[in-house]
Order: structure tokens, then C-alpha cells, then sequence
């Protein structure tokens, strides 16, 4: 009776730490990651602004998960979602080296000998690849960049901005998020809003997109949208100026949004 009840026991304990571990990652379990210590001052800073207990939630995932933060730059949301998903799971930094090189003093603390920023790869490829293995992620994120995609190259002739290139191959990255999440996998996309009134030259000009047309373009390549969060909206944003001025730096408004790939 006692070896039957030893059994029982043990089972029931198994059964908990399974549904522990197929737990969807939640608010809680983000404050709890942004209440560790040791995290880094900049980081603590940038909480209040960037909300990520709203935004990592949307990614749905799970303890023991892989996900991709893209064009990370400082590795701000990397560290936090190393946190949630734990050993068991990974997180890929991922940059180009422009994005690496704007984020590197907040690369060299974050990697710094005396920290622990969990189970991070860093991933650094060239322009817009992405190199992510097949149906092998359950999550992507990026955050205030997926804009820059967009962004026609200028330089300045001495009397007017003229383009010197073309914006990049949009499509073929979209095309690389779809291939690299496992079905059921969730994109999450926060960016800073523009004037829909504008077009896409202007708005882009000013490191800005608009929330229609990035939902429009991303439905197109297979994903399905799912979810939004009103987080990070400021109504009393002008969406004709470029989020770079120091008056609204870090008071822009922003859209949040998730889509998934479908299982079927």
C-alpha cells in the first residue's frame, strides 16, 4: 500500500512540473525576470517606456522555448525573454552590423565577464539574412526596426535628399520569419506609428511605419494576425516628425501586434 501511494505520489508530482513547464509565459513571469537582480542600469531605465511585461506575453510562449529577438541591437528584450524561457530554452540575438554596431556599449555590458545574461546566442549575419534553421523557433520579435526595412537610402546633394539605392528586399525577410517559426509560432512587431496620410517615402524618412500597412504586408507572406496591445499608444504624438528629436525620443506612438503561423 505504502509503494502504491510512493507511486501516486510521484506521478502527481510529475503531472505539476508538466503543466509548470507547458505554462504560457505570462505578465507576472515577466516582472518577475525585470525584478532580478544584477540586471543592467539602462535596462532598469528603459522599463517604464518599453512596457516588455505587455509585449512578451503576446509571444505565447512557453518555459524551455526558442525565440528570436531581430535586429536587437543592445540585446534589451534578449535578456529579459532569456530570463522567462529559461536554460531549458534559447534565445538568439540576432543583428546585421549596423544594428550590432549602434548597440555595441550595451552589447559589451550585457556580455561583460561578471554577468550571467542567460542562454543567448548571438547571432550576427549580414544585411537582412537571417540564416534561422526551418520550422525551428517558436517565437520572433522586433522591436523599432522592422521600419527600417522600408527606408529608402538618401544622401544629400548639397541642395535636396536624393535616393542612391533601393529600400530592401521586405518580402524575402518576411519570407525568412515564416520559414524559421515552427506552425503555431507567433511574430510580434512593435513600431514606432506614422501619418497613414503619408506615404510610405515620407513616413519611413522620419523612422516611422504605419500599423495598416506592416499588418497588410505581413498577412500577405502567410501569417495570420492575432493580437494587438495598446501599451505603448501616446494619442498626443506628432506622427509627422522624426522620433529622433529630443522632445519626443522614447514618447513616440507605437503599435504592437502579433500574428502566428498557421498549423495548418
Amino acid at each position: 500500500m505504502k509503494r502504491i501511494s510512493f507511486y501516486l505520489l510521484n506521478f502527481f508530482l510529475l503531472q505539476s512540473v508538466a503543466v509548470e513547464l507547458m505554462a504560457d509565459i505570462d505578465e507576472s513571469d515577466v516582472l518577475q525576470a525585470m525584478a532580478k537582480p544584477g540586471r543592467l542600469l539602462a535596462d532598469i531605465n528603459r522599463d517604464n517606456r518599453s512596457r516588455p511585461e505587455a509585449i512578451i506575453p503576446l509571444l505565447n510562449l512557453e518555459l524551455g522555448d526558442s525565440v528570436v529577438d531581430i535586429f536587437a541591437g543592445g540585446g534589451y528584450y534578449s535578456e529579459l525573454l532569456a530570463s522567462v524561457v529559461g536554460d531549458q530554452g534559447e534565445v538568439f540575438l540576432h543583428n546585421s552590423p549596423g544594428f550590432e554596431s549602434w548597440g555595441r556599449n550595451g552589447l559589451y555590458d550585457r556580455f561583460a565577464s561578471d554577468r550571467n545574461p542567460g542562454k543567448i546566442t548571438r547571432h550576427t549575419q549580414s544585411g537582412i539574412n537571417l540564416s534561422l534553421n526551418s520550422e525551428s523557433l517558436d517565437g520572433a520579435l522586433i522591436v523599432m526596426a522592422i521600419h527600417d526595412l522600408y527606408v529608402i537610402p538618401k544622401r544629400y546633394n548639397g541642395e535636396e535628399y536624393v535616393a542612391v539605392g533601393n529600400s530592401a528586399n521586405t518580402g524575402y525577410f518576411l519570407d525568412q520569419v515564416f520559414a524559421s517559426l515552427k506552425p503555431g509560432g507567433r511574430f510580434v512587431i512593435v513600431d514606432h506609428q506614422g501619418n497613414p496620410e503619408s506615404s510610405i517615402e515620407v513616413i519611413t524618412d522620419l523612422h516611422r511605419i504605419d500599423e495598416t500597412f506592416v499588418r497588410s504586408e505581413v498577412e500577405s507572406h502567410g501569417f495570420v494576425f492575432v493580437d494587438s496591445s495598446n501599451a505603448l499608444r501616446t494619442e498626443s504624438d506628432d506622427r509627422d516628425r522624426i522620433v529622433f528629436d529630443e522632445d519626443i525620443q522614447g514618447k513616440t506612438d507605437r503599435f504592437v501586434i502579433a500574428f502566428e503561423k498557421p498549423i495548418n
